[in-house]
């Protein structure tokens, strides 16, 4: 690839990320339209500004046979961004591909396969969060950035930000979950976080800078799950285990 091409290629993509960040979209979001327009650029040489609609035919035919529909969606949605906002022209891609619209029931655990789960995981920050977004039915993202002040004990309810569509919203707060919070902070006693991260250990938590690593919640809950012989997949809402709140 021609040097200048490279530079050309290079100041698109940093405007792009930059675009994406100006139009206020959910950190995921900014990575997998980003992460769209890189690969784009491997696949066709870095030369993305005019591509046709027979180059871009073959581009999404390949992708959808090692891909699943969403990682080629998210391709679509990042090209389609690239070209509105960065190149200022429409994008050769409208109406070519068209996801199909699929909608699943999520895996529903009982209350007491929930009660399994919680028991069989050892490391209490985790049992604490899968409590937590049980009872609550938070998503984990929700959960990972709930907050001290986010806790309203007096009217029994949590406040919960930047959920999905950049909304807040108020859910309530059962007596059970508050008395596990406290005994909780009571071991971190975190000025701001609620589930401030592990790493360094215990005597380090009051002094985090981000909350617990999500990958490391996920994985943790995979195991539990295999532990406990459950036959659900481990979810991706609500500790990715959404069921009625207890």
């Amino acid at each position: 690839m021609k040097p200048v091409l490279d530079a050309n290629f290079k100041q698109r993509y940093t405007t792009h990320c930059k675009r994406l960040k100006l139009q206020g979209l959910q950190p995921k979001t900014i990575a997998a339209y980003a992460r769209a327009v890189r690969d784009l650029g491997a696949y066709f040489d870095h030369r993305i500004d005019d591509l046709t609609e027979a180059q871009l035919t073959d581009y999404f035919s390949d992708l959808l046979a090692t891909h699943s529909w969403s990682t080629v969606k998210h391709r679509l949605y990042g090209l389609r961004f690239y070209y509105t906002h960065v190149l200022h022209k429409p994008c050769p891609a409208l109406g070519l591909v068209k996801p199909p619209t699929v909608r699943r029931l999520p895996d529903v655990v009982t209350v007491e396969e929930a009660g399994r789960l919680f028991r069989a995981t050892r490391v209490v920050s985790y049992r604490v969060l899968y409590f937590t977004l049980y009872s609550l039915g938070l998503r984990l993202g929700e959960g990972l950035r709930l907050e001290v002040g986010d806790i309203d004990a007096s009217r029994r309810r949590v406040h919960v930000r930047n959920a999905k569509g950049n909304k807040d919203r108020l859910v309530p707060l059962p007596a059970s979950t508050l008395a596990v919070l406290r005994r909780f902070w009571q071991v971190h006693r975190h000025p701001r976080l609620l589930f401030p991260s592990r790493q360094g250990g215990a005597r380090v938590a009051a002094r985090a800078t981000k909350p617990l690593d999500r990958g490391g919640v996920q994985v943790a809950l995979r195991k539990v799950v295999a532990e406990c012989g459950l036959k659900k997949t481990a979810p991706r809402t609500a500790c990715a285990i959404a069921t009625p709140r207890i």
